[in-house]
């Protein structure tokens, strides 16, 4: 991990590089190339046979310190990474989530202090939105109705909610108000990804659609609104998957469930 100030003029270099991985049988974090593991966490597994499957889901890096990763229970896990060494430990269990945690998020912008810096959500929709250090803190707790929070964004303060229903929602993070619904998608939104510079939005769902969208805050008003840009659609694919391939949004790639490749745009 390498940090820059915003203006990009220092740099501050950490020793330790890492790749994180999560799957049923726990947390594993490597040296960057997956040569090494330098850390393993099992998952508890209940004594007697549930219905529940047990599975981590869900990674977010925060103030270049912290990783944490949620999993089946609703727990979020913090791991505090250190400076120098790879004596990585469990420091902290976030237990405000009742049900499977779906994905993470964490966002920094600019060089001013963030007041809401972590956001987690589950599987009946339900959105923890915290401010991270030696003990987090939650900030604020946005419902779900019982609809499934698939993809979670953080940008600016603004909370960006991908739902089962195809839905978007942009949330101010600290005080929960919500700026923006968009029906985007006729199915599951399975992947929402922001490019921080620009503002641009994918979204990414099992309709074969693959959306851009543009994000904008009005200061004067303190409210984001979202514009379509661009649509792409894969034919006879459920995309799984969408990244913006730099912070610009020049270039974006997707793929798809029993899709043997990645599909990369470009801007014309």
């Amino acid at each position: 991990m390498v940090s820059a100030s915003w203006d990009g003029l220092n740099y501050s270099h950490r020793q330790l590089d890492l790749l994180v991985l999560t799957s049923q049988k726990g947390i594993q974090m490597y040296e960057s190339d997956g040569s090494i593991m330098v850390y393993w966490h099992a998952l508890d597994t209940p004594e007697f046979p549930t219905a529940k499957a047990v599975f981590a889901r869900g990674i977010a890096a925060v103030q270049e310190k912290y990783i944490c990763v949620g999993v089946s229970s609703g727990s979020v896990l913090v791991f505090d990474v250190p400076s120098k060494g790879s004596n990585i430990t469990l420091s902290e269990v976030l237990e405000e989530h009742k049900e499977a945690i779906t994905d993470m998020a964490s966002e920094c912008s600019g060089n001013l202090e963030c007041i809401a810096d972590l956001v987690s959500a589950d599987d009946s929709g339900l959105i923890c939105v915290w401010k991270s250090g030696e003990d987090f803190q939650l900030l604020n707790k946005i419902p779900g109705f019982d609809t499934s929070c698939s993809s979670v964004k953080l940008w600016k303060g603004t909370v960006i909610a991908g739902y089962g229903t195809g839905q978007i929602r942009l949330y101010e993070g600290v005080t929960g108000i919500l700026h923006a619904e968009v029906t985007a998608h006729a199915r599951w939104i399975y992947s929402l990804d922001i490019a921080p510079v620009t503002g641009l939005l994918t979204s990414a769902a099992e309709d074969s659609w693959v959306r851009v969208w543009h994000l904008s805050l009005t200061p004067e008003t303190n409210s984001v609104e979202i514009e379509h840009m661009y649509n792409e659609c894969v034919t006879d694919t459920q995309i799984c998957g969408a990244k913006f391939c730099d912070g610009d949004g020049y270039a974006f790639a997707v793929t798809g469930y029993d899709l043997s490749e990645v599909i990369r745009y470009t801007q014309a």
